[in-house]
């Protein structure tokens, strides 16, 4: 089947997310203590809600937010494969979804057209759609998969498709790349910095690039599954 995939009907993505708090005791209380149940059987004894906080509160959507979705696309030029890549970031997280959303309802609403994430079906997709909905802003159709059957959900998982069925296999994204000769920068900066570079250092624009990077390596991971020829470095445009 994925040799059928058509390139051109991706928009491939990576979301980057940070707590939606620096610090667990500038939640309010109410939080603090939802915060505490919801994590209870996690952290066990082992760590206390505010120290759990700090590790885990940036992927979970209730107590988390998006600061970039930063998307991409293939298409062919002289027999080439081209990329554009385009972020939406900033402090205002509503602003980010609803204009991601108007891009979905604009240009990827068709059947035949796929979203594309490294662990997409267990992170990217379901965040974005639970923080549209916290958002007060309505699931564009592409997100919008209650009630349907999985071959009529058009996401598609780099991640997954690498599992080939073993539900118990986790490969990053970082370890895939090398595997498969992908070139990536050497200058990022962790997923777990993420945080500290937006709550301490407030360097937007550094973690919109490592987003990108992000992008750009799960669609060249794509192409590699496929058989097909990786996106030259003076290939790729920013929108």
């Amino acid at each position: 089947m994925l040799s059928q995939t058509k390139t051109q009907n991706i928009l491939f993505l990576d979301i980057e997310t940070v707590p939606i708090k620096e610090n667990f005791e500038d939640l309010d209380t109410t939080f603090q203590t939802l915060w505490a149940e919801k994590t209870i059987w996690q952290r066990k004894d082992e760590f206390t809600p505010s120290e759990f906080y700090k590790m885990k509160a940036g992927v979970m959507a209730e107590f988390a937010k998006i600061i970039c979705i930063s998307v991409g696309y293939l298409f062919t030029e002289k027999d080439e494969n081209h990329f554009r890549i385009k972020s939406f970031y900033g402090d205002n997280e509503k602003l980010i979804i609803s204009e991601f959303n108007d891009l979905l309802n604009s240009e990827f609403n068709k059947n035949q057209h796929q979203l594309c994430a490294h662990n997409g079906k267990e992170f990217d997709f379901p965040f974005i759609a639970r923080r549209t909905l916290i958002n007060s802003l309505k699931l564009p159709k592409i997100l919008d998969i209650a009630g349907k059957k999985p071959w009529e959900v058009s996401h598609l998982d780099t991640m997954e498709l690498w599992r080939f069925g073993d539900y118990k296999h986790y490969t990053s994204i970082k370890l895939l790349a090398a595997l498969f000769g992908i070139p990536t920068p050497k200058d990022d900066i962790d997923g777990s910095q993420v945080a500290s570079v937006y709550y301490k250092e407030k360097d937007l624009e550094r973690i919109k690039i490592y987003c990108q990077k992000d992008t750009l390596t799960v669609a060249q991971l794509l192409l590699r599954y496929k058989g097909e020829v990786l996106i030259k470095e003076e290939n790729i445009e920013f929108a």
